[in-house]
């Protein structure tokens, strides 16, 4: 039996009774490194906190493991209960999704376990979900290689009064163009992408295309660390938001559409209020 095991998105409390009692049947335990990060998943004793919990090993799977060498995990699932923890719910990364096919295809049980992500829990502003539009994610640019696609779909969706959540991009293990050159794999330093710089990139991309999509005054709501006891929420101007210091990641981003008066309300508390706020 293999076992896709949600972990939701503050810490290793935040598991589900039924997937603590899978995970703790299971002969072996993996946990995806690199899609995402639970709050304690940066810190040195991330693995152990979640050892002591679950009674067994943990396996640190990267993404060379799961993109790679997901037959490893596949086999061990043939001949043994075997759990596949993923931060927040496991249908959030497409990679999940052909991890649970493949296992299919070779006639292995698959049970999921599903938990809070990102997509619902951006509830908390208020915002609500059924007036979102297609999520995007926004990538590092990198000096010859700036992808846009994500305007057009922000366009279609403000068009459409709906709100965009934007997911920022994180770079975990990933081998330098230098060493693939040379064809031996160096990875590059892990890199979480941040409000300001997305808004920076953002404002890039608007200003190259001249469609007039969003501008610096265009409201959003800037989220860090959600879900975690020290999580941040700060809605208002893209100029505002890369004032402000939203501190360790992970951050998200929404780009408001139209607004009911009911969310407007609830906005309100995450506001920046006008005696804190400087000149952008």
């Amino acid at each position: 039996m293999l076992y896709i095991v949600g972990l939701g998105l503050g810490d290793e409390r935040d598991i589900t009774l039924r997937g603590l009692e899978a995970v703790k049947q299971c002969h072996k335990v993996y946990i995806e490194a690199y899609t995402s990060l639970l709050s304690f998943g940066i810190s040195s004793d991330g693995l152990s906190t979640l050892e002591k919990l679950y009674g067994r090993p943990v396996i640190l799977a990267d993404r060379e493991m799961v993109e790679e060498k997901a037959d490893e995990i596949l086999s061990a699932a043939r001949v043994s209960d075997v759990a596949f923890l993923v931060v927040g719910d496991p249908f959030g990364a497409t990679t999940h999704t052909d991890l649970v096919v493949r296992g299919k295809k070779l006639g292995i049980e698959v049970k999921v376990i599903h938990n809070a992500s990102v997509m619902n829990a951006i509830g908390i502003c208020g915002l609500q979900l059924y007036r979102y539009g297609e999520t995007v994610s926004i990538p590092f640019f990198t000096e010859t290689w700036r992808p846009d696609s994500f305007y057009e779909k922000i366009q279609r969706n403000l068009d459409l009064g709906l709100h965009t959540l934007c997911l920022l991009d994180i770079r975990v293990k990933e081998p330098s163009l230098e060493s693939l050159c040379r064809g031996k794999k160096q990875y590059e330093p892990p890199r979480y992408m941040t409000i300001k710089t997305a808004i920076e990139q953002l404002l890039e991309v608007e200003q190259a295309k001249g469609e007039s999509v969003y501008n610096e005054d265009t409201e959003c709501v800037g989220f860090a660390r959600l879900g975690s006891e020290d999580q941040i929420i700060v809605a208002g101007t893209m100029c505002h938001l890369q004032l402000i210091d939203f501190g360790a990641p992970l951050h998200c981003l929404v780009i408001t559409g139209k607004t009911h008066p009911v969310e407007e309300e609830m906005l309100d508390f995450y506001r920046i209020r006008s005696e804190t706020l400087k000149t952008c």
